[in-house]
């Protein structure tokens, strides 16, 4: 009898120690999952911000887009004369009709130079700011439903000015201008130059077909003052500024910041809308970049604008 009751209590012992040691496995188990539970908890935020990302990406390409097509569709409406509801024309065509329009320019458009005299002083990233302006210029014209007789003068073909316009534009050499190594005084009597520069005297007030507007073809990123106007009192012509002062005001910003230095194609995507309108308000409201810290004035904004003067 105590033989029975001996096995029994070791049976009992043994079942005891067996459901111990599987309590401490599964406990040992639960504590080495614990961990790698963090580590997918953190790999699925991880994810997430990347789809997010992704996700961001994609709206941000999809409104690129949108504002491409938008813009394509202005360029087409330009390109017909902005017949609401006209034909759709091919591409061809309307390389066609652009190609005429600055055909036409080349024989009855105003005229605009931009003076490349002054590339030398520049520093090899200012060389290639200028060609990009030169480039976003050319392409405002192109656009141009009566379009500029466009000249680049003293652009020689060994300068790094030159090459920087191929190497960044593989067209440059197709462009639908006159480019040449004369000064400006070489193809045009000096009575009929205007240079224009921030630095003259007196606005412009029309802009005359029987007049040659000269734009200084200058970056200059250490601010070197009075360089267009020095450049033009050397040629010795009559110099003009945009009337800046007159249609437009100082907007107060955080920074204090006002300058009327403006890149070569603003300047003439503020001439181009001028002579289209007739309206220095509209040019200026249009084309002037807002970070220099100016806005169109109020009480000028209701008074008619000069027109331009044709011949």
């Amino acid at each position: 009898m105590a033989q029975a009751h001996s096995e029994i209590c070791e049976q009992q012992l043994n079942g005891v120690s067996e459901e111990i040691e599987l309590l401490h496995i599964e406990v040992f188990t639960d504590e080495g999952q614990d961990r790698p539970g963090r580590e997918d908890a953190r790999c699925s935020r991880n994810v997430l911000r990347k789809q997010r990302h992704w996700e961001r990406q994609v709206a941000a390409k999809k409104s690129k887009r949108k504002e491409e097509k938008m813009r394509r569709k202005l360029n087409r409406e330009q390109q017909t004369g902005g017949r609401a509801g006209g034909p759709l024309l091919t591409k061809r065509v309307l390389k066609a009709i652009t190609r005429e329009r600055l055909a036409e320019a080349q024989c009855t458009g105003l005229k605009l130079c931009v003076d490349l005299s002054m590339t030398d002083s520049m520093s090899s990233k200012e060389v290639s700011r200028l060609a990009g302006q030169l480039r976003r210029l050319y392409g405002s014209n192109r656009k141009a439903t009566q379009p500029f007789h466009l000249f680049l003068t003293n652009l020689r073909e060994d300068s790094c000015l030159y090459k920087e316009c191929i190497r960044m534009n593989s067209g440059f050499l197709r462009y639908m201008m006159d480019v040449t190594e004369d000064s400006c005084l070489d193809l045009f009597p000096p009575e009929t130059v205007v240079y224009l520069t921030p630095d003259a005297e007196h606005a412009l007030e029309t802009v005359d077909s029987d007049k040659v507007y000269i734009l200084g073809g200058l970056v200059d990123e250490s601010v070197q003052k009075r360089l267009s106007l020095s450049r033009a009192t050397e040629l010795s012509v009559h110099t003009a500024r945009l009337p800046i002062d007159e249609y437009m005001v100082k907007k107060h910003n955080p920074k204090n910041f006002h300058s009327k230095i403006l890149a070569i194609n603003q300047v003439f995507d503020i001439l181009l809308t001028f002579c289209h309108t007739g309206s220095w308000t509209e040019a200026f409201h249009t084309w002037f970049p807002q970070g220099k810290g100016y806005i169109v004035a109020q009480d000028v904004s209701s008074t008619p604008d000069i027109t331009v003067a044709q011949s």
